[in-house]
């Protein structure tokens, strides 16, 4: 099955297990990355939402997306303290 980036407000079984297949394919940080990007651009709802909502109904492992969640949160940390370091 070919995940449409934009679900949009449709998040029923078949979107969300695609999407749930497609946070398993990626391993490396870069790939992470890039897919977060691809998808946040093209989304009303950031990725990490949709995490977070996958783990309280228990759809995805709990290393699964403690592994997304930081290297997302990661990510965000280095550029605010990049943005601040311009700024001082």
């Amino acid at each position: 099955m070919t995940l449409s980036l934009n679900i949009g407000n449709l998040f029923n079984d078949s979107h969300s297990h695609a999407l749930v297949d497609e946070l398993r394919k990626r391993t490396s940080e870069k790939d992470i990355l890039e897919f977060e990007e691809k998808f946040n651009s093209k989304n009303e709802k950031n990725l990490h939402i949709y995490i977070c909502r996958f783990l309280k109904n228990r759809s995805i492992s709990r290393g699964l997306a403690s592994r997304w969640l930081v290297t997302i949160i990661k990510n965000k940390e280095s550029k605010i303290n990049a943005l601040q370091k311009l700024n001082n």
